[in-house]
């Protein structure tokens, strides 16, 4: 049995995947770069002009000096011929700015009769003419091999002309819940079944953590079935197994996966739920097995399954740790790193505050309701106090 350090340092010490695809961009939201993101135009591509008015050569530019309209350009509609002395040209918001101009007269401050307009305020120093290329320009770098896209990049990422972007694999991370008692949501129960409810959870997060989660669906205890299932399953990067983790007659799942050929890192972990969680890989196929109890199998999804999703991506693990004080006293600890299902908000002061979320049973899910972070206590630590810090990891 190893520390969480030491399990996360073995976690941590898989390869990357190596492989990318070509998504289109409204798909790439959470996706991780392969490829650089380099401008394919100049944006804009030519001098636009900021505001509806008259485009104009500056030296013309003289309050009280009456020009004559030649013509006019519209977004998406360029003037086609130049200005000249004395000559304007009507333009819009987002237009092409005519050769020969230099300036835009905003219309506020024109009079116009006809095809003849009149400067009749002050000139202002703006030229209100948005520059080429003052946004970007072609064969810039955008964005960064490694970057994870978020919603505000994908405008950009259009707007320089791309399509599609080169990305990362996602990881296919397979959750097989085990055990002959599970049946799905809606079943008829019969004596001593429950709901297989795990894998929803599970399958949200990896999604969540960029990976592509595909439910293989339940189990029974036995280990031939088991086989089967894994047999089916080829182009899985990731086995999450649930459950069949422990040391009972019925838990088939690690010796399983042994012999497929997969070499066990770690078969325990000092935590607390969670000490049948396992690691073992195959070549460049990997699988961590989760304890079945519901608050066992997702304190250690947030524990191991995010880092390892993380680092198949390439990327570091986004975990989120805060401070918070506690809101009532909690027990010491026993010998194992715990984790205690919590709900944050803050007290009178404006402080940080946490409280844990009733039973703590690694059987149950219903302190989940409220809860939004894990409260860590090291393994041995005394009882802590009402108003105590403590370290605590936000959920998903």
């Amino acid at each position: 049995m190893i520390d969480r350090e030491d399990a996360l340092r073995l976690i941590q010490s898989v390869d990357p995947l190596s492989g990318s695809e070509n998504v289109p961009v409204q798909s790439c939201v959470g996706r991780i770069l392969f490829s650089p993101v380099i401008a394919g135009l100049t944006l804009p591509p030519a001098n636009m002009s900021a505001m509806d008015g008259y485009a104009v050569r500056r030296a013309d530019a003289v309050q009280g000096k009456s020009l004559k309209v030649i013509g006019e350009a519209a977004a998406g509609h360029p003037f086609r011929g130049a200005v000249s002395e004395n000559e304007c040209v009507r333009v819009f918001t987002g237009s092409v700015i005519p050769d020969g101009a230099d300036q835009v007269i905003i219309q506020e401050n024109v009079d116009r009769t006809g095809e003849d307009i009149r400067l009749v305020e002050p000139i202002s120093a703006s030229a209100h003419i948005r520059k080429a290329g003052i946004d970007f320009s072609e064969g810039q770098t955008l964005l960064k091999a490694g970057a994870t896209l978020r919603p505000r990049h994908l405008s950009i990422c259009a707007a320089a002309n791309h399509a599609v972007l080169n990305v990362r694999k996602r990881p296919k991370v397979a959750i097989l819940s085990n055990g002959d008692e599970l049946v799905p949501p809606g079943s008829q129960l019969e004596e001593g079944q429950i709901i297989a409810s795990n894998a929803y959870t599970l399958g949200a997060l990896i999604t969540q953590w960029g990976g592509e989660a595909v439910d293989l669906g339940v189990a029974p205890d036995d280990p031939a079935a088991i086989c089967q299932m894994i047999e089916a399953a080829a182009d899985v990067d990731v086995f999450v197994p649930v459950g069949g983790a422990s040391v009972g007659d019925h838990d088939h799942m690690k010796a399983v996966f042994a012999e497929f050929g997969f070499d066990t890192m770690f078969s325990k972990v000092k935590v607390k739920p969670g000490k049948p969680t396992w690691f073992s890989k195959s070549g460049d196929r990997l699988a961590l097995g989760l304890p079945g109890n519901p608050a066992s199998a997702l304190v250690c999804a947030h524990l191991f399954l995010l880092p390892l999703i993380a680092q198949l991506l390439g990327k570091t693990a986004e975990a989120s740790w805060c401070e918070a004080h506690l809101t009532e006293a909690i027990s010491a600890n026993g010998g194992r790193e715990s984790f205690l299902r919590g709900h944050l908000s803050s007290d009178d002061m404006g402080r940080l505050t946490v409280q844990p979320t009733g039973n703590q049973d690694s059987s149950l899910l219903s302190p989940f309701i409220l809860a939004d972070v894990l409260i860590q206590r090291a393994a041995n630590a005394g009882a802590a106090g009402e108003g105590e810090k403590v370290r605590c990891l936000k959920l998903g």
